[in-house]
């Protein structure tokens, strides 16, 4: 179903989302055939093999998600905890300081914005695969350590404590 305000068009594989918040296209495979009737678009597969029954649900879900972005945008939060790791942006970068000799320097992709606040990192943009890739790729710098839950972790995440070296 297709919200008010929201056109979607589907022309020889590149299907094509406009809503309030922006605009987004993705290139699709030709197994599976898209087609907006009305408020829905339709899937159907061109094959019956194992490949396309795979991709036919694939393919209804990006298509949600670039509905459901172009209307309300996707937003991933993460913390930073740590003595000394802060997070600043300076215009298309996020500056970190992760505890090592240098700062480390992430380029912010375009379509994406980004606003860090004492240790809370917040990423929003219309693109869930972009959220979420370049969340990831952040998170990865410094992930979560079980001891003392030193790094990146997502809101809402729970590290599972270690209890550490018992003394004689």
């Amino acid at each position: 179903m297709i919200p008010e305000k929201t056109e979607v068009t589907a022309q020889s594989g590149i299907v094509a989302v406009k809503g309030p918040k922006g605009e987004l296209q993705k290139n699709f495979r030709p197994d599976i055939s898209i087609v907006v009737q009305g408020k829905e678009v339709i899937l159907k597969p061109a094959r019956h093999n194992k490949q396309t029954a795979a991709l036919w649900g694939t393919y209804a879900s990006h298509i949600k998600n670039m509905i459901q972005g172009v209307n309300t945008p996707y937003i991933k939060k993460l913390i930073l905890e740590g003595v000394g790791y802060k997070s600043v942006v300076k215009s298309n970068n996020l500056e970190l300081a992760l505890g090592l000799s240098h700062s480390v320097n992430v380029t912010i992709p375009e379509g994406l914005t980004v606003t860090a606040e004492k240790n809370l990192i917040t990423v929003t943009g219309i693109n869930k695969e972009l959220v979420g890739e370049w969340s990831a790729k952040v998170r990865a710098l410094k992930k979560p350590e079980p001891y003392k839950g030193k790094g990146f972790r997502y809101e809402g995440e729970i590290i599972r404590r270690k209890q550490g070296k018992k003394s004689v």
